[in-house]
C-alpha cells in the first residue's frame, strides 16, 4: 500500500511514507513549530519515495491523546490532503490512538509486548492505558477507556512495562517498581498498525476524522483552519 502518516500529538514531529515495501521517515521538532513544518515535510518526504497526493491508497494519523494544539493541526492536515488526494475524489484517512503507537514502539523497539503506555499530559498528569499484544492475532488489545491522571495513579500490573515519555518529568512518581522503556508515537509505528486496523474498518471519509480529546475539548484555532485549507491546496493538483 502506499501511505501517509504523521504524528504531532508530543514535542516530536514525526513523518513516514510507504511506497510498496519501501519506508522513509523524517523527524523534526513539534510543538508550536509542527503547524508550519508539517506540509513542506510531507512533500518533500513524499518527493523522495516517488508518490503523488494521487497516488496514495490512506493518510494515517496519530489522533491523541495529546497535546491540543498537536491534533488538530494533524487532524486538519489529514483531511485536508485526504480531501484533496486523488484529484479530488479523496482517499480514507485512518485516524490512530497515539498511547497504541507507543506500545508498538516498544515492542518494535524494546520486544515489550504487555505495555502501560503513559504519555506526558502537562499540568501534573499523565494519559495511561494498558496495551497487550496479542500475537496468534499479531495486533494490540487495549483499553477501550484511556485513563488520565497523577503520574501516582498509574499502576501496572506485575510483570509490565511503563513505555512512553512521561518517566524524565516525573522520575519516581510514576510506577517506581516498574520496569520502564522510552518510546513515542512515532509515524513508523503508525505504519505497522495501519493494516490490521484499516483490516478492521477503522478508517473514515476524511470528513469523520476526529482527534481523541481526553480532556475537554476546545475550539479550532485560527491556525490550524488555515493549516486545513493550506493542506486542501497541497494536494490539488
Amino acid at each position: 500500500m502506499n501511505l501517509l502518516a504523521f504524528d504531532t500529538s508530543t514535542d516530536t514531529l514525526s513523518i513516514a511514507v510507504q511506497h510498496g515495501d519501501g519506508v522513509w521517515q523524517h523527524r523534526g521538532p513539534g510543538g508550536a513549530q509542527a503547524s508550519a513544518a508539517l506540509i513542506p515535510a510531507v512533500r518533500a518526504l513524499m518527493a523522495q519515495a516517488g508518490l503523488t497526493f494521487d497516488t496514495l491508497d490512506a493518510v494515517v494519523f496519530g489522533r491523541g491523546p495529546g497535546s491540543f494544539t498537536g491534533l488538530r493541526t494533524a487532524c486538519a492536515v489529514a483531511q485536508g490532503l485526504a480531501f484533496g488526494a486523488k484529484g479530488g475524489q479523496g482517499v480514507p484517512v485512518l485516524p490512530v490512538d497515539t498511547l497504541l503507537a507507543v506500545a508498538e514502539e516498544a515492542r518494535q523497539q524494546h520486544g515489550c509486548t504487555q505495555v502501560v503506555a503513559v504519555l506526558d499530559a502537562r499540568m501534573d498528569e499523565v494519559y495511561h492505558a494498558r496495551c497487550e499484544w496479542l500475537p496468534a492475532e499479531a495486533r494490540w488489545q487495549a483499553d477501550e477507556d484511556f485513563g488520565l491522571g497523577a503520574p501516582e495513579s498509574v499502576q501496572p500490573p506485575t510483570g509490565w512495562t511503563v513505555a512512553g515519555n512521561a518517566g524524565a518529568p516525573y522520575g519516581d512518581r510514576l510506577a517506581p517498581t516498574a520496569p520502564h522503556v522510552t518510546a513515542l508515537p512515532t509515524a513508523t509505528a503508525l505504519l505497522r498498525l495501519a493494516p490490521a486496523l484499516m483490516a478492521a474498518g477503522h478508517a473514515v471519509a476524511a470528513g469523520d476524522a476526529l482527534p481523541r480529546y481526553i480532556r475537554d475539548k476546545v475550539a479550532q484555532t485560527t491556525a490550524e483552519r488555515a493549516a486545513l485549507r493550506t493542506a486542501q491546496a497541497a494536494a490539488t493538483p
